[in-house]
């Protein structure tokens, strides 16, 4: 796989455009000031009754709504929730926006499961920073970056590879690396790797530990420890020095719990799950419960919200993060 850096990457291009970032959260904030500190043209566009319009004018940049930007900017850069993408395509940006301007993701989600049909005259752009938008920021403001990763989705101009090396280069990544990718890989590996791995495999196995723990006499507080606070340890072990490194950095009795552990709870079976998971991914089974539940108001997502605050391990770490004044 070729690996790109600055070097790789013009930013005259994204310079010289007028960008528009639509949505002002965890990405569009951090992803709008990397580009101003880079010297990018940058507007805000939110909803006229958007409670964060307040804060981007705190910060400096004039505010819109994406009917207004769509008509004004050369680039705009989708940071909306997915299920409002459709939506906001179809009735603010479409209408609105010029012929041959750009229009750019972090997720590939609405185009690789055809939430958006993007006009023929649109490039169609994906640049997705491998992090949250807060190390998005703070990595940029210590002279580093995150990795991206960059696709093509439509090339209308001719120039859209090297507009979304030049955007990701803004961001800091090029100072990191920037991978090539396409729309339908970015968006079903990161679907499958929530759901069978990281937001959703890992919470459950800690809340399952936590119980066993608890269930069989041992104090809650313990439990906490030995089930979650732990998880931080592994992952900035792994982080830092892979698997196998991380392996070595930890005593020989954990490393022969694993050996003992780690096979009888990822079984044949989970992976045939796991497998399950991806095809229904592929398939569009996922998105589709997704949309349904968006429409519905959120009925099975605010069900788990408040189920996962409810459950005793949050009272416990509560109570302990307290202790440390991190509560």
């Amino acid at each position: 796989m070729n690996v790109f850096f600055d070097k790789d990457a013009d930013l005259a291009l994204v310079r010289s455009r007028r960008v528009a970032v639509i949505g002002y959260g965890n990405q569009g904030r951090a992803q709008a000031l990397n580009l101003r500190d880079s010297g990018v043209d940058v507007t805000i566009a939110l909803p006229e009754q958007s409670r964060r319009r307040d804060q981007a004018r705190e910060d400096g940049f004039a505010v819109f709504t994406t009917a207004e930007a769509a008509g004004r900017a050369d680039l705009l850069v989708l940071l909306a929730a997915d299920e409002d993408h459709a939506r906001i395509y179809s009735e603010e940006i479409e209408p609105n926006v010029r012929d041959g301007a750009a229009i750019l993701f972090a997720h590939g989600l609405s185009i690789r499961f055809g939430l958006i049909v993007p006009r023929a005259d649109l490039d169609v752009l994906l640049v997705a920073p491998k992090g949250p938008g807060t190390a998005l920021r703070s990595e940029y403001q210590a002279g580093a970056g995150l990795i991206a990763l960059y696709a093509v989705g439509q090339d209308a101009t001719g120039t859209a590879s090297g507009l979304a090396l030049s955007y990701a280069a803004a961001l800091g990544s090029g100072r990191a690396g920037i991978l090539p990718t396409t729309f339908a890989e970015e968006s079903e590996a990161d679907l499958f790797n929530e759901q069978a791995v990281l937001w959703g495999a890992i919470p459950e196995l800690i809340h399952a530990g936590f119980e066993t723990l608890v269930e069989a006499g041992f104090s809650p507080e313990v439990a906490y420890f030995e089930c979650l606070t732990e998880v931080k340890l592994l992952a900035d072990l792994i982080y830092a020095r892979g698997i196998a490194g991380m392996r070595e950095a930890i005593s020989n009795t954990a490393e022969f719990g694993a050996l003992e552990g780690g096979t009888r709870i990822v079984t044949p079976e989970t992976r045939a799950e796991m497998r399950r998971i991806l095809a229904e991914v592929r398939s569009g089974r996922f998105v589709d419960g997704l949309m349904a539940d968006a429409s519905a108001g959120y009925p099975r997502l605010r069900a788990s919200r408040a189920d996962a605050a409810a459950h005793p391990i949050e009272q416990v770490g509560q109570r302990l993060r307290g202790l440390t004044g991190k509560a």
